[in-house]
């Protein structure tokens, strides 16, 4: 009935319960789950994830946290692991992050692209990360050829009118726990005015937990609070939010 568009369940908060948190989110009616990489060896761990469960898919990319850490043969590791595991279905999480900036913004910029091209020649979607930076973001997505293989903005964060810019880029749009926030503003607009089609659902777990949960761990499973709020917001039922960001997710990620 769910889908977490974007968990992090490799993540060390995970290690001394990761099964038992799992099989929870299948009682919790979460029936898929994306889990995204941020590194190369995350981007391994997703990988042996997605092949012990079989509603798990995975992603492989280099997040702008790490992006200092890559050469130029991680485009070609990451092709390797693409091509030998058929639960990849997306590059990222990739994008820039100039709140933290703890890679050199040039520096994330010139791995954001390479990235984007990397899917474009593997014909996967991408995930994106933009934090605090709006504008370069769009100016890279624009001039990427992005729309080629369309992506996601995950845990989207911008306004309303970045949201129609992202839109026209074929990229769908993910809100996660902050929509659930009081002083989430912008981010409600948002949720009231995506189109439908375009709207996906997601944890970032084990952060951005939602309320009523804000400050504890976060798990896929409190997904359904981000669905509970949107269709609040949008005066629709709990089931058709779940049924059409099932859907959505499907389809971007060819599931």
């Amino acid at each position: 009935m769910l889908f977490d568009t974007h968990a992090h369940l490799d993540d060390n908060k995970f290690d001394e319960d990761r099964d038992a948190v799992i099989a929870k989110c299948k009682e919790e009616g979460v029936d898929l789950i994306l889990n995204a990489a941020s590194n190369l060896v995350t981007s391994v761990k997703a990988i042996a994830l997605a092949k012990k469960y079989d509603f798990i898919y995975a992603s492989v990319g280099v997040h702008p946290h790490d992006a200092s850490g890559m050469d130029e043969d991680s485009c070609q590791v990451l092709a390797e692991l693409v091509q030998n595991n058929n639960k990849v279905r997306a590059i990222g999480e990739i994008g820039l992050d100039y709140y933290y900036d703890y890679s050199p913004r040039d520096v994330q910029k010139k791995r954001f692209a390479e990235q984007i091209d990397l899917a474009k020649q593997l014909n996967l979607p991408v995930i994106i990360h933009d934090r605090d930076a709006h504008e370069d973001t769009l100016n890279i997505l624009k001039k990427s050829g992005v729309k080629q293989v369309g992506g996601v903005l995950h845990s989207f964060s911008g306004s309303v009118e970045m949201m129609k810019e992202c839109l026209k880029l074929n990229l769908y749009i993910s809100l996660s726990g902050p929509v659930t926030f009081k002083n989430a503003r912008k981010t409600v607009e948002v949720a009231q005015q995506v189109p439908l089609d375009m709207l996906l659902i997601e944890t970032d777990s084990p952060y951005l937990t939602p309320v009523p949960y804000r400050g504890e761990r976060n798990y896929p499973g409190y997904v359904r609070y981000v669905a509970e709020k949107i269709a609040a917001l949008r005066d629709m039922d709990f089931d058709e939010i779940a049924s059409i960001t099932m859907e959505n997710g499907k389809r971007l990620f060819k599931i």
